[in-house]
């Protein structure tokens, strides 16, 4: 199987009054990712991980002792972390399941505080990468963060929630107010209905 750049689940401009601009998604998407999607499939090109389904590449690929990743896992952990990214969102967000509330509560004491955890581990990566919530391999929730493409899946996690934290993701919105664009994404951004449903 190749690598597809896949549509965005809603306009370009839809999620523009919450914070995240039309013109942010034509980059983001259109450019950034494909980018992924171009560059993957010339990495993986007569290799065998030619035609392996991609999570199998970014498993079989991740090197937990490397400094740096190689350019067939790079490309194909940050295609797979933006085809979430964009479901995990939704225009003005989405009111969240009661299971999903039981479990931040039962994980993090509150929603408030699983929130404040996740923008400090996006606020507090250094350089570029995501935050996550993921189902560990325990069953437990925990919040992480990533450098660059590394996602849960080198970990055997489950990845429930993801915000993408390179520049690209929020610069043309809030500058370099990382903090305050991890906020918006909480409060404005969050297909909740989503995120439960990863559960």
């Amino acid at each position: 199987m190749s690598f597809e750049l896949p549509d965005l689940p809603y306009s370009h401009d839809a999620l523009a009054g919450h914070g995240m601009s039309r013109e942010t998604l034509e980059y983001h998407h259109d450019i950034h990712h494909k980018a992924y999607v171009d560059n993957g499939n010339k990495a993986i090109a007569g290799t065998e991980w030619e035609g392996k389904p991609v999570e199998e590449i970014i498993k079989g690929t991740y090197d937990a002792n490397a400094v740096a990743q190689n350019g067939i896992f790079n490309n194909a952990s940050q295609y797979w972390n933006h085809n979430q990214f964009w479901e995990m969102m939704a225009p003005g967000g989405t009111g969240m399941p009661g299971e999903l509330e039981k479990a931040l509560n039962e994980a993090f004491g509150s929603v408030d505080e699983f929130k404040s955890q996740f923008s400090a581990a996006g606020a507090g990566q250094f350089g570029s990468g995501w935050a996550w919530l993921v189902k560990d391999t325990d069953g437990s929730l925990k919040v992480t963060k990533t450098e660059n493409g590394v996602n849960p899946l080198c970990f055997g996690q489950t990845a429930l929630l993801g915000c993408d934290v390179w520049e690209h993701s929020y610069y043309i919105d809030f500058r370099n107010k990382r903090p305050a664009y991890l906020q918006n994404f909480l409060d404005n951004l969050v297909n909740w209905e989503n995120v439960a449903s990863r559960m």
